[in-house]
């Protein structure tokens, strides 16, 4: 139960909606105390004295104030509990999203996208429900049952017994399914999970299925995995077919006890026939929020699954510094050194001792073949992974003692394969600067040479994108991505195949703005084709995850090595004429 206690932890960052909620459920508790008391009156005294008749519209009218007072509380708890129930909502969303936003990228790299949004959409809805149901059903039920057995017990203490004879068997029931259904309602929700995690991964991926005319294979492994979700919602419902109905015919053996004992005490003179009605009445409201919470437990036990994949997101680890850490002062030289850093992925080596020199407004070049840690080396010195040796410092700070932020706000990135929100041009661009300026945006887009035919789009900078930049071409979000980079006017540059995705004559414009733009700044450049590369002041061959060789490229060609066979082998390919 410590999740759901978790959930319900949410609540006292509103004592005011709690009170007045706890108002209700005490008014509501007490509000149906009337229409029994006023029928055994009826039956007992107005009914046999035919002088007091008159009274009989005074006590309708009683018991139809008690419904009404009743209902007009359950209105303005309901109205209470969802205003509550929201803003509770609303924070577990907003801290589990702050908490996504803070996880190390490694933590990414083992979940699947669709698992974490059914946690953050499904599982936090399914705990919802547990504050609604909890809060709403829960309070109320536990007051009306607790109320109204008191009140059975000072009616009449033997009938009472006789009537509450099945509480403590449904009670053990109630234990005895919650403890074994939590692996049952648990899987359902990683089946759930597992089945929207395949999904999101299909519909990305819906250009490929087709390509490979894959889609009777999908469509099969889908339907296992739908399939599965089957199996186990079944063995969930198979196990609440047997507790619901089970519980019932409990429930029910209270009236049939109070039948016969309540109508033994009638015969024998000891209980008036008003006061059997409203035994039989009273004992209608205490068994229905008794089958409330039994139909409570089902959905605490829904929540309880649901939260435990919530809370294992909110009690993951930081990124370390990930809001805390130093600053770096907002005017840098931007001297980046790497002193024989190391870094392991899942215990699989990939950087030994690696030492880079790149002093303030150079160009530093890192080439090598496929795997070799080029792009590992940009990851580690934007800190989206931790050195697992050794040390990175700028202008001589070791960037393990800065705040990320601070860290990441001195840097542009543009990576191989080019991301654009599901959002406008203009959106995209904002991203790197919140207050830039129409003119700023233009000028960017210019500088890329992204402008051309960013005015022709149908509207201009507010023309949506499309998913991942769909509508756009390679080279047009490759363009869009640099001038992203552009506009944050950043005094360190990681370019990671900038070029890639544009041909060699856009490449030659695009070359031509981050030319301009690496002026006295700090530039790490990966990059295929050798017309990017050969102007670097300074180039690394990494080889395996360790430098092979470095210098400029006059002198790394005359020594013959790694670096002039891949311009040999064209794996550093020359400028198309």
């Amino acid at each position: 139960m410590k999740s759901i206690v978790r959930v319900f932890s949410y609540l006292r960052h509103y004592p005011g909606l709690a009170a007045a909620q706890l108002a209700c459920a005490i008014g509501m508790t007490l509000a149906v105390f009337v229409f029994p008391n006023a029928t055994r009156h009826v039956i007992d005294e107005i009914i046999p004295n035919p002088s007091r008749h008159h009274e009989f519209s005074f006590w309708i009218f009683v018991a139809l104030l008690g419904f009404l007072f009743k209902d007009g509380l359950n209105s303005l708890r309901i109205f209470i509990n969802n205003t509550f129930e929201q803003k509770v909502i609303f924070d577990i969303r907003s801290d589990l999203y702050g908490k996504i936003q803070r996880l190390p990228l490694r933590w990414f790299d083992t979940r699947r996208t669709g698992d974490i949004m059914t946690r953050v959409v499904e599982d936090v809805t399914n705990m919802e429900r547990v504050l609604i149901d909890g809060v709403e059903q829960g309070l109320v039920s536990a007051l009306q049952v607790l109320g109204i057995g008191i009140f059975l017990f000072f009616l009449n203490p033997t009938v009472a017994a006789w009537a509450t004879l099945p509480v403590p068997v449904l009670a053990v029931g109630a234990w005895i399914y919650s403890t074994k259904g939590r692996d049952r309602y648990r899987n359902q929700r990683e089946a759930a999970s597992d089945l929207n995690a395949l999904l999101h991964d299909n519909i990305s991926g819906v250009r490929q299925i087709k390509a490979y005319a894959a889609e009777a294979a999908e469509h099969e492994r889908f339907n296992r995995f739908s399939d599965h979700l089957r199996k186990t919602t079944l063995r969930m419902m198979k196990w609440w077919a047997l507790y619901s109905p089970g519980m019932s015919f409990l429930r029910m053996t209270g009236y049939v006890l109070v039948l016969a004992f309540g109508g033994t005490a009638v015969m024998e003179g000891t209980l008036t026939k008003g006061e059997f009605v409203m035994f039989l009445l009273f004992l209608s409201l205490f068994y229905e929020p008794i089958d409330r919470l039994n139909s409570l437990n089902q959905m605490l036990l829904s929540g309880r699954a649901a939260a435990d994949r919530v809370f294992e997101i909110l009690d993951s680890e930081d990124e370390p510094n990930a809001t805390r850490g130093e600053a770096l002062p907002q005017e840098i030289a931007g001297h980046v050194r790497f002193n024989a850093v190391s870094f392991s992925y899942q215990d699989q080596p990939t950087l030994h001792e690696v030492s880079i020199d790149a002093p303030p407004g150079r160009t530093i070049a890192l080439v090598g073949s496929t795997g070799a840690g080029k792009t590992t080396v940009l990851s580690l010195l934007a800190r989206f992974y931790e050195a697992t040796g050794g040390s990175i410092t700028i202008d001589g700070k070791p960037i393990a003692t800065l705040a990320k932020s601070s860290l990441r706000d001195r840097m542009a990135y543009v990576t191989q394969e080019p991301f654009l929100f599901n959002g406008s041009v203009r959106e995209n661009l904002l991203l790197a600067r919140r207050d830039a300026s129409d003119a700023d945006l233009w000028s960017a887009l210019s500088a890329a040479h992204a402008e051309r035919f960013v005015r022709e789009l149908p509207e201009g900078l507010d023309t949506h994108v499309g998913e991942r930049g769909v509508k756009l071409s390679g080279g047009e979000k490759q363009r869009l991505s640099i001038a992203r980079a552009l506009l944050k006017n950043a005094p360190i540059l990681l370019l990671d195949e900038a070029t890639a995705s544009v041909d060699s004559e856009t490449e030659r414009l695009i070359q031509d703005a981050l030319d301009r733009l690496m002026e006295n700044r700090t530039a790490f450049v990966i990059a295929h084709r050798l017309s990017t590369i050969q102007n670097a002041d300074h180039i690394y061959v990494l080889e395996k995850g360790r430098v092979i060789e470095e210098g400029n490229h006059p002198s790394l060609l005359a020594k013959g090595g790694k670096y002039a066979e891949l311009c040999a082998k064209s794996f550093l390919a020359p400028e198309a004429p």
